[in-house]
């Protein structure tokens, strides 16, 4: 699976007595499905995996996929303690559709959680795993960072394919970049202007085949009528080795200008548009506009993911379009001092 650009890592809507609200979790990922990102990351740490019960998980994951349009990347959030919970959550994720698993470090038993230890754990959800892996590296909450040489071993698995790294070290982008340099290519499906060919893509085609107007009809001058021909799967392939995606908005152009290949962020699920700029502006090979559009959220950026968190994260998308709402307890809203902090930095970044 190609993974290239900017992947908003939604939130999970809840109701004021903290039971799930997917409806409106349903209205949220139709926007984010207009919206120019590449994809959407559904129960990373932004979705407040680590507060459903599986049974929830399973509920959140079959309403965003249901929404999801196909043309974008679906990464479903499936880490767990242990093993085999994350490969039950894996299976789900495979049933509804997703296009990969991102995985965090296991992070309870801390202290034991040696070098051998990690690649055993990886290494058994990667052989077992229906759908690619994406290692996920978040020390901010789970106090443990995959070291690199690790990463370059795990690399070599045929079915992991990146790593998402929440560091918000360029420095250490760098290092995984080098040091997965070598990893195995993996020919992978990509669309006729080279972006990535999803799953559901792959279903829509099977089930509806692709619209095509006959050559006599076209010539006739006669109105066009689709008519479904399955003759030809309208995919190309690249090679795409490991992909190292950055998890911080404060340096995304950074971040790609050392090889990562996009972002994954929670500034994202309030402010897409805002970062896909900088994607776009890198991409077409304009530096100073594409460092110019980093400025522009760096300062919301880091107020409202970085000092506030969820509850500033879920108040910025009420602001935006997006509906927000509660946090689930013990996170609690932002206060009104707060909420006006936010409103400020805010001002000029809107969908």
């Amino acid at each position: 699976m190609l993974l290239e650009g900017i992947f908003p890592a939604i939130t999970t809507p809840f109701l004021a007595d903290g039971r799930l609200y997917l409806r409106k979790l349903e209205e949220n990922v139709e926007r984010y499905s207009r919206a120019p990102v590449s994809g959407i990351v559904v129960l990373g740490s932004t979705g407040e995996a680590v507060m459903l019960d599986d049974d929830e998980s399973r509920e959140v994951l079959r309403t965003a996929s249901q929404a999801a349009s196909p043309q974008k990347v679906l990464l479903a959030g499936t880490g767990r303690e242990s093993a085999a919970a994350t490969l039950k959550l894996a299976e789900c994720a495979a049933d509804l559709n997703y296009d990969a698993v991102l995985v965090r470090t296991p992070s309870y038993y801390g202290p034991l959680m040696r070098p051998l230890e990690m690649a055993t754990y990886f290494r058994t959800i990667a052989d077992r795993s229906p759908l690619p892996v994406v290692l996920y590296s978040i020390p901010k909450f789970t106090k443990y960072e995959l070291p690199v040489d690790l990463v370059a071993d795990l690399a070599a698995h045929p079915n992991i394919i990146g790593i998402k790294d929440s560091s918000g070290s360029i420095e250490r982008i760098a290092q995984l970049v080098a040091a997965t340099r070598n990893a195995p290519k993996r020919r992978t499906e990509v669309t006729h202007v080279f972006t990535a060919y999803t799953g559901r893509m792959r279903k829509q085609f099977e089930t509806e085949g692709s619209p095509l107007a006959s050559s006599e009809l076209l010539k006739s001058g006669t109105p066009a009528i689709a008519i479904a021909s399955k003759a030809k799967t309208p995919v190309r392939h690249k090679e795409v080795g490991f992909q190292v995606l950055s998890g911080s908005p404060d340096n995304v152009k950074q971040a790609l200008d050392a090889g990562a290949t996009g972002s994954v962020l929670a500034f994202g699920a309030c402010a897409p548009q805002a970062c896909q700029e900088i994607y776009m502006a890198w991409k077409d090979n304009d530096p100073a506009l594409a460092m110019l559009k980093q400025e522009r959220i760096l300062e919301a950026a880091r107020v409202v993911a970085g000092k506030f968190g969820i509850p500033g994260i879920k108040f910025a998308c009420d602001l935006n379009g997006y509906y927000g709402g509660f946090p689930r307890v013990p996170l609690l809203p932002l206060h009104a001092e707060e909420q006006s902090k936010v409103v400020r930095v805010m001002e000029d970044i809107r969908n």
